[in-house]
């Protein structure tokens, strides 16, 4: 097939833990033409279809820092593709559901995008967990500043966090003595401006924050742990937190056997679902992470397995 990666910037990619890289090197060794372009090359024109302005056929090299040369660029229509996969980073600002509605324009056209467009516009990341709140810890949405010091008296030690953050960016602990909570609520709801997520503290994040993955519906049977170090509350890799990869726990995979399969089913192939001790915290659907952390440590190789629901999913 012809498959094309919609993603940040190729050349920023840390070949040796990104899982789209992981992805694309699976995808070409079964000998899959692999394309790439940015969210700002997708355009529409009224009687055309949606393309690819500058879209780059690669070639993998091996090397891990020169890891692809460009083999041609040109336009691609998405329709004429074996399948489009999304891959953009949060934040899913504006942009990104602009991006979406392009994405949407394509699979009319006929093009087969995953994760479906819809289904990312309908799930976002901290918030599709709602949907389940029988695996959730005691959870607030809310602008008010009021409402979230009432859940504080109530819970003593919260997590607060802002709806579009990634990588553990803008999340906040406040205990008991409730100290800088009105600071903290004024900078993440901009004076009730903006919406934020409180949930009570889960003195398991000790022993990681796991990512529990699902393909195809599908429960991997590893996940990564990612520990907080140094005194740190966040156990996101991108905030320092240390990766163990671990096998999933019965809890883990009740909540995944639950969850994935519904998600699947609506175009969702790829999802990382975020849990701490018994809880889930977030459903991530953009570009879940982790494939090589756990193939390194574990064995299992976690790109094979999304090739193999890619190739099914798109035949």
């Amino acid at each position: 097939m012809k498959l094309l990666f919609v993603a940040d910037p190729i050349e920023h990619f840390k070949t040796y833990k990104d899982s789209t890289f992981a992805m694309m090197r699976e995808a070409a060794r079964r000998g899959h033409e692999i394309w790439a372009c940015e969210v700002d090359d997708l355009a529409w024109r009224s009687g055309g279809r949606v393309v690819a302005r500058k879209a780059r056929a690669l070639a993998l090299t091996g090397d891990a820092k020169d890891w692809f040369t460009v083999l041609a660029t040109q336009e691609l229509v998405l329709a004429e593709t074996g399948a489009v996969l999304m891959r953009k980073d949060p934040p899913f600002d504006s942009e990104y559901f602009y991006a979406t509605h392009l994405l949407g324009q394509a699979e009319r056209e006929g093009a087969r995008v995953f994760n479906k467009p819809a289904a990312l516009r309908e799930h976002p990341e901290k918030l599709a967990l709602m949907e389940f709140p029988q695996f959730c810890p005691p959870t607030l949405v809310t602008r008010s500043a009021s409402v979230i010091r009432a859940f504080h008296a109530e819970h003593q030690d919260i997590i607060l966090k802002p709806l579009d953050g990634m990588g553990g960016a803008g999340i906040f602990r406040v205990g008991a003595d409730g100290l800088n909570l009105g600071s903290i609520i004024e900078t993440l709801n901009k004076d009730g401006a903006e919406t934020v997520m409180v949930q009570r503290y889960l003195p398991e994040i000790v022993q990681g924050d796991k990512r529990v993955l699902v393909i195809g519906g599908e429960v991997v049977s590893f996940c990564l742990a990612r520990i907080p170090q140094g005194g740190e509350v966040r156990g996101n890799l991108a905030a320092g937190g240390k990766g163990v990869a671990q096998p999933i726990s019965e809890r883990d995979r009740e909540i995944a056997t639950a969850v994935g399969p519904i998600l699947a089913a609506r175009g969702l192939l790829l999802v990382g679902l975020d849990v701490i001790g018994g809880s889930l915290t977030e459903i991530n659907v953009t570009s879940p992470t982790c494939f090589q952390e756990i193939t390194d440590q574990t064995g299992f190789d976690v790109a094979k397995m999304f090739v193999d629901a890619l190739e099914r999913a798109a035949a």
